[in-house]
């Protein structure tokens, strides 16, 4: 699938078309795909390896305060956005898919006291990339990198982000 076209090509469309397009792949975060869309030379940006690439780079070039703005702009896990249907339509989705619409009792405390110890540890919420976990290997995850210190957890929200870019560009193609 890397080498697979977008249905939306940078190199045939202007700004407005691209950033309406590829604008939400970053959570609330448009600035990543301005930035993409900035470093387009030919068709760099028409296929998902090449604009997930560019993306992965912008926010990689990106000082650390506007890293902790992408953090910040994802949602709790099954929180209170979750609840009342504030997600974007593509978190919905995504934690729909693992099953986070549907937790018992006690798995939507646990992620909600799971939800308030990291961000009070860390600053930023618990982010995953749910697709292919289930609520069980969630909780284990989440459990396991409350542990963690708040470097190595920041990176790996960082590469988590990008996971989710990558599956949201996948889903682009079908």
């Amino acid at each position: 699938m890397d080498g697979a076209r977008l249905k939306v090509k940078a190199s045939e469309v202007d700004e407005a078309t691209f950033l309406k397009t590829y604008g939400g792949i970053y959570e609330h975060s448009l600035w990543v795909t301005e930035g993409a869309w900035a470093a387009r030379t030919g068709d760099n940006l028409d296929s998902i390896a090449g604009l997930h690439a560019a993306m992965t780079a912008v926010v990689e070039a990106a000082e650390e305060s506007k890293k902790m703005a992408l953090l910040c702009a994802h949602p709790d896990l099954a929180g209170k956005l979750a609840v009342g249907e504030v997600l974007t339509a593509d978190s919905r989705s995504e934690q729909a898919g693992a099953g986070l619409d549907t937790c018992s009792a006690e798995e939507y405390e646990e992620l909600q006291s799971l939800n308030s110890a990291y961000k009070e540890k860390f600053a930023f919420p618990f982010i995953i990339a749910v697709k292919g976990h289930d609520r069980q290997s969630i909780l284990a995850h989440f459990r396991a990198r409350l542990l963690g210190d708040r470097e190595t957890e920041f990176k790996t929200a960082i590469v988590e982000v990008h996971k989710i870019a990558r599956i949201r560009l996948n889903q682009l193609t079908k």
